[in-house]
């Protein structure tokens, strides 16, 4: 497995002549052990929780965007927007077969799921019987809840293609692939969702909104997560359970993200002159997606 690769010295400074390829990306799970990084099953299932909600989230993603599409005025966006859409369509269904390795193993995410499905379809799904201003209204604003949701999968993209922890705790390397693919994908996407934010409603409230609705969402989401897969793990029998404190105990070993570079990531979020550019390194992504196994089999289908 590669070792992450250098970012360069500096992000792009705007984000000019985006194409998005969709990698048909396939993985074997055969050999996949429940506690993929050894001897570590709260870092494992920390992780873990991407697999929990990717599948139901990204293509929620997806029909927010393909409504969203008929709105976009700017012909390179909307190329931007197709090639998103393809990219996430392809990371809920390989992550969709983690889950499916994780039941073979005997850890039943299914009930789990069924209330990760309920709120994106139907509290974040679309709204039957609205007026056509109030219907452009919830697409917008959905919209900003995914620009805000993209800001932390691409933070989490940019600490996973940094993070020889994993390697040194000897992580699975296939399940490492899918996550710097992943990861790089998002890096390499990063302001998509933004952008179309911005195109589709340039306003500072909208932005604000966005994030003050998935930021705290996403962490309640992801402690609820850990949480389950520790207690639903069959070979632990409840005996672990999830600590603040060993979550900074796994960050400074480079396994976990650190909580409050997360914090203050999202802070930046918030500035009047942010953009997702000037997070992560589109060169870097690149460079991983060059040699990534998975990515590199899927050039050559």
């Amino acid at each position: 497995m590669p070792h992450p690769t250098a970012p360069s010295a500096a992000p792009p400074a705007v984000h000019d002549g985006l194409v998005l390829e969709p990698r048909d990306v396939r993985f074997d799970w055969a050999q996949l052990p429940l506690h993929w990084i050894p001897d570590e099953p709260m870092a494992t299932h920390t992780i873990n929780v991407l697999h929990l909600l990717l599948p139901e989230g990204e293509r929620w993603f997806v029909r927010v965007f393909k409504d969203a599409l008929p709105m976009i005025r700017d012909e390179q966006l909307r190329e931007e927007v197709l090639g998103f859409i393809g990219q996430e369509s392809i990371h809920a269904e390989a992550h969709q077969e983690v889950l499916d390795h994780l039941l073979a193993q005997g850890l039943d995410p299914r009930p789990y799921l069924r209330q990760i499905s309920w709120l994106f379809q139907r509290i974040l799904g679309d709204k039957p019987h609205l007026t056509e201003h109030q219907r452009r209204e919830n697409i917008i604003e959905r919209v900003a809840f995914v620009a805000a949701i993209e800001h932390f999968t691409a933070f989490l993209g940019d600490w996973v293609l940094n993070s020889p922890g994993l390697d040194q705790a000897k992580a699975d390397p296939t399940m490492l692939d899918l996550l710097r693919w992943h990861g790089a994908e998002e890096v390499e996407h990063r302001s998509v969702a933004f952008d179309l934010m911005v195109h589709l409603d340039p306003g500072y409230p909208r932005r604000i909104r966005g994030m003050a609705v998935s930021g705290p969402l996403l962490v309640h989401l992801w402690v609820r997560g850990v949480r389950f897969l520790l207690a639903a793990d069959p070979t632990l029998q409840g005996r672990i359970r999830p600590t603040w404190r060993e979550a900074r105990r796994h960050s400074r070993r480079g396994l976990l993200p650190d909580p409050m570079r997360s914090i203050r990531s999202g802070l930046r979020y918030l500035r009047p002159g942010y953009h997702p550019t000037q997070e992560g390194s589109s060169s870097q992504a690149l460079a991983y997606l060059a040699t990534s196994p998975a990515a590199r089999a899927a050039a050559v289908r």
